[in-house]
């Protein structure tokens, strides 16, 4: 094997980690003066992506506690929580991200908001979600991109 060859092939597999070492494990994330500043990805969010998951029945299931008028084709918005019309006016992205991420950091435990990307869900979680976040972390930076494009009221 030619010393060229080795030390392409030596790249490669110590590259090869380092794709997915950007991303914050939920039990690394950290939440400073109510705001997470950093990327959990370091990957930008997809506002198209993040409108579907905050859409989604499934996934986020953000329509069932906030109206959102953009989404104003959906049913049953809920009214739990505040209206998401102009969230991008009245919050900085890295607060939305920490809201997002796990709003319990930011609004305390009387919220009724899950957290999205915390193992620290309660104790009454099915087996089968024990250990997992409710989004990835490319989830989150979508949804926080999504809410980053409602300025208007």
């Amino acid at each position: 094997m030619t010393r060229s060859l080795a030390l392409s092939l030596a790249l490669i597999v110590t590259a090869a980690p380092l794709a997915n070492a950007a991303e914050t494990a939920p039990t690394d994330v950290t939440y400073t003066d109510m705001a997470v500043t950093e990327s959990l990805t370091g990957q930008p969010g997809d506002p198209e992506k993040g409108r579907e998951v905050f859409a989604d029945r499934s996934l986020g299931n953000c329509l069932a506690c906030h109206a959102n008028k953009d989404l104003s084709g959906q049913l049953f918005h809920g009214t739990v929580g505040p209206p998401m019309d102009g969230v991008a006016s009245r919050w900085e992205p890295g607060q939305i991200r920490a809201i997002v991420a796990n709003a319990k950091q930011v609004f305390g435990e009387q919220t009724v908001m899950p957290g999205f990307y915390t193992l620290d869900v309660g104790v009454d979680v099915a087996e089968k979600f024990k250990g997992k976040t409710i989004l990835t972390a490319q989830e989150v930076e979508d949804v926080v991109a999504y809410l980053g494009t409602l300025n208007g009221e």
